[in-house]
């Protein structure tokens, strides 16, 4: 296949090929057994967003599982710039992979197995959504993905289907139950607010992602003076509230204006979505790293 204009550039363990050339190996662990870790990074207006925290959390995720760590920070965020630069991103996310590599298919594997490192873009609008405008609407499902949430693996079938079957009735997305608490949404930590003004998300553990975007926009909530609970939730306490959003690297914060079409307050994107997604559009502009130096 003869590469179009359309393709773009992939990088795939140190090479650079296009999109009709990136293959990786079906003995590969990520595909035989989802034995791999993400993350999904912003750009926007050519700024990458929070990579210093995304790089942590890869980090952790990486020693946790016990797979070498097979870039730098430094040589991935060279990666990072060359590729949205390559591919003119200037909005949308940068995809990277890493599975513990390749050898026959086995429950049990080498100690010296080579990391399989894919990272690839696609363009999309992270700054004007205007979905925000109108904000989602959730659907309640019981909470039936593995344990340790807390790690950013590829195992991601649950929530997916969770999604579609959401979406296939009418919402926009699944928000997860477990044990008569909320964890989160299908991709993105869910937050809701009080009326009286009090911040309620829950706490940091192994029954959700620790997202990137819902620790910046806690230390904005903190900085603005606005008051954080981090504990268990229920839905019922989440409906007597004023209103609620979601966040997460791609689209930010964004406004849930309905659980299983039960209205949270006015039915309507509140102000403190409105105004901690504009505290955070300001610091990540103003810090992000930009891809063309």
């Amino acid at each position: 296949m003869n590469m179009t204009s359309s393709e773009r550039t992939v990088y795939i363990n140190g090479e650079w090929l296009p999109e009709s050339k990136a293959t990786v190996s079906i003995f590969d662990r990520g595909f035989l057994f989802a034995d791999a870790i993400y993350e999904v990074t912003a750009v926007a207006n050519g700024k990458i967003f929070d990579f210093d925290r995304h790089t942590s959390r890869l980090i952790r995720s990486l020693q946790t599982l016990d797979i070498p760590i097979p870039l730098s920070e430094l040589q991935l965020l060279e990666v990072y710039k060359k590729i949205a630069v390559t591919n003119n991103l200037n909005n949308g996310s940068i995809y990277l992979q890493i599975s513990r590599g390749a050898e026959n298919r086995s429950f049990l594997f080498s100690k010296d197995l080579t990391p399989t490192v894919v990272i690839f873009t696609q363009p999309r609008e992270i700054i004007a959504n205007p979905i925000r405008d109108k904000g989602i609407k959730v659907k309640s499902t019981p909470d039936l993905r593995w344990a340790n949430r807390h790690i950013k693996t590829v195992q991601l079938l649950n929530a997916s289907l969770s999604k579609v079957e959401a979406v296939r009735k009418g919402f926009d997305d699944a928000l997860f139950i477990e044990k008569g608490f909320i964890t989160e949404c299908a991709a993105a930590n869910f937050h809701f607010v009080t009326k009286k003004n009090v911040l309620i998300t829950r706490g940091l553990s192994n029954a959700l992602l620790h997202g990137v975007t819902r620790g910046s926009i806690l230390e904005i909530a903190a900085k603005a003076g606005l008051k954080v609970e981090e504990r268990n939730f229920t839905l019922e306490e989440t409906l007597t509230g004023s209103e609620a959003f979601i966040t997460d690297s791609l689209n930010l914060v964004m406004p849930v204006v309905s659980i299983d079409n039960l209205a949270i307050g006015d039915g309507v994107p509140g102000p403190i979505a409105k105004t901690l997604l504009t505290h955070y559009l300001k610091s990540k502009l103003e810090t992000g790293i930009d891809i063309h130096n």
